[in-house]
């Protein structure tokens, strides 16, 4: 998925803590480059799947594709030391006689396989898959790439609730769950994007090619502004889609996010007033918007009790993020019955949950399965360093009580960062250059929010924008994780096939759902 909530922290099983990197063999005599050996690597290249269980796997071999693992150091400082495997996978070009070159494709996160979504990616986008062969990898520690699992038994430390008693509770979560990665405190100062866009190139070299295509969604954009400044002369054709503000990045970025969200729940509230016959939750969007309240205001007395789950104060603005799922009627219907559903809940009806429903509550009663939450929890942290006073995000949180009471308190709520046992390696990446890059987005995007888009505009002066307007969606290439527009489409595609970039900056209008 590549939407960056503030559910988990706005992927580490129990390993021994050294499980994680292998100590590579000194080289019998030094060379001029330190990562002259690790780039003439040449790794066997073998089916996808794992085991007979491997869906994803055995989808990618039926699809032709090929897997590998490449050594990469854990610290590039030290390239000589100890080192991790990343896992890798190429779909080959369906019309290699007209090939373009390869296409790195990073879907989000942070914290995502991404191996087995570039199959996801040519299904969706053809005629990239037909010139391009699509390289992916699982970025280090997460997936298959020397994955770390620090044994959460929640994904994150979720809202702080009406009160300080609440907070104090999200606190102990936060700290608790950061306690819990201490083993691995050698390892965590290196699960940085930073260190990641560097796999990247170390992968494009051991390919063989002197420069790759890019294209990176959501976290995906920011590890391709970081590559961008590190390997300015690496990149042809690069496209980000829904570009995250690369001076904010990091733990706390979620805080730019409550205003976004609180405009896309405003957006669904008017269409959910016009198909008041069906949820009845009210006939106009500031009666829709009062029927949430009722709901906010009723978890924060008790919990709310939806079957067998019961949905508190720290919970349901995780629930209510799901309206940043999509923005056309299959996805504002599919919320409109949850809501309904919470809103008899409040009211004291019986509440059974929709599929939904029943979805996002089990994920949240669920201990952080494979170790997702805590690797995207540990690469921000390692991006960059936040402030360690609990009361100061207590402090945020009250003086955004009135303007943000929904999602406020959870956007602006601490995260295990707050506590981490290690501290960033280097400093953020500032991303300043010049590099002609095709940014693409929606202005309403609760997560890449449109002033962290125009920040990262700003940043990469040779880039062009297409924004799709009036659209309240996270991602907005080729349907992938949301909506597909065909405007959008065209430019990207007309950029990465054809090398044509807008002349100017252009605005692609959203349909209405």
């Amino acid at each position: 998925m590549t939407l960056l909530t503030a559910s988990a922290a706005p992927a580490l099983g129990a390993a021994a803590p050294t499980a994680a990197a292998t100590t590579a063999d000194p080289p019998a005599a030094a060379t001029a480059d330190p990562l002259a050996t690790l780039r003439g690597q040449q790794p066997p290249w073998h089916p996808c799947a794992s085991g007979p269980d491997d869906a994803d796997g055995a989808d990618l071999d039926a699809a032709g594709a090929r897997c590998t693992g490449i050594t990469v150091p854990l610290d590039y400082r030290h390239p000589g030391g100890r080192t991790l495997s990343i896992a890798v996978s190429r779909l080959p070009a369906t019309d290699p006689a007209h090939r373009l070159g390869t296409l790195f494709y990073n879907p989000g996160g942070p914290g995502v396989p991404a191996r087995a979504l570039s199959l996801a990616l040519r299904r969706a986008a053809p005629d990239l898959g037909a010139r391009y062969d699509i390289v992916a990898m699982d970025p280090r520690f997460v997936g298959a790439s020397s994955p770390l699992d620090c044994g959460w038994p929640t994904s994150g430390p979720g809202a702080a609730g009406p009160d300080r008693l609440g907070f104090d509770r999200s606190a102990e979560i936060a700290k608790d769950l950061a306690a819990r990665c201490a083993p691995y405190r050698a390892l965590l100062p290196h699960a940085s994007t930073r260190n990641t866009a560097r796999d990247l190139d170390l992968v494009r070299a051991v390919l063989g090619e002197p420069t790759i295509a890019y294209l990176g969604s959501s976290y995906g954009s920011y590890l391709g502004e970081v590559y961008l400044q590190l390997f300015p002369d690496r990149v042809g054709r690069a496209v980000f889609d829904a570009a995250m503000d690369p001076d904010r990045f990091g733990p706390d970025l979620t805080a730019t996010q409550g205003p976004a969200m609180a405009a896309a729940l405003t957006a669904w509230a008017a269409w959910a007033a016009g198909h008041d016959d069906r949820h009845h939750l009210g006939t106009t969007t500031a009666e829709v918007l009062a029927s949430v309240e009722r709901v906010r205001l009723a978890a924060e007395r008790a919990p709310l009790a939806v079957g067998a789950h019961r949905v508190d104060a720290r919970a349901l603005p995780q629930v209510l993020w799901t309206v940043s799922g999509g923005d056309d009627s299959n996805a504002y219907e599919e919320f409109s019955a949850l809501a309904r559903v919470l809103l008899d809940a409040a009211e004291g009806r019986p509440a059974r949950p929709t599929e939904l429903l029943e979805a996002v509550l089990t994920g949240l009663a669920s201990p952080d399965t494979g170790g997702s939450a805590a690797v995207q929890t540990a690469i921000m942290c390692a991006d960059r360093a936040v402030p360690r006073d609990p009361l100061g995000y207590y402090r945020d949180i009250e003086a955004h009580r009135a303007d943000e009471p929904l999602f406020g308190p959870l956007t602006r709520n601490l995260t295990p960062c707050t506590f981490w046992p290690a501290g960033p390696a280097e400093a953020p990446t500032r991303v300043r250059n010049a590099v002609p890059v095709l940014l693409v987005g929606a202005d309403g995007d609760p997560a890449a929010t449109y002033p962290g888009q125009l920040s990262a505009h700003r940043a990469l002066t040779g880039s062009r924008l297409v924004t799709l307007r009036g659209a309240f969606r996270h991602t907005v290439y080729a349907g992938m994780f949301a909506p597909r527009d065909a405007c959008v489409d065209a430019a990207v595609d007309r950029y990465l096939l054809d090398g044509v970039m807008p002349a100017q900056d252009t605005d692609c209008p959203a349909p209405r759902p």
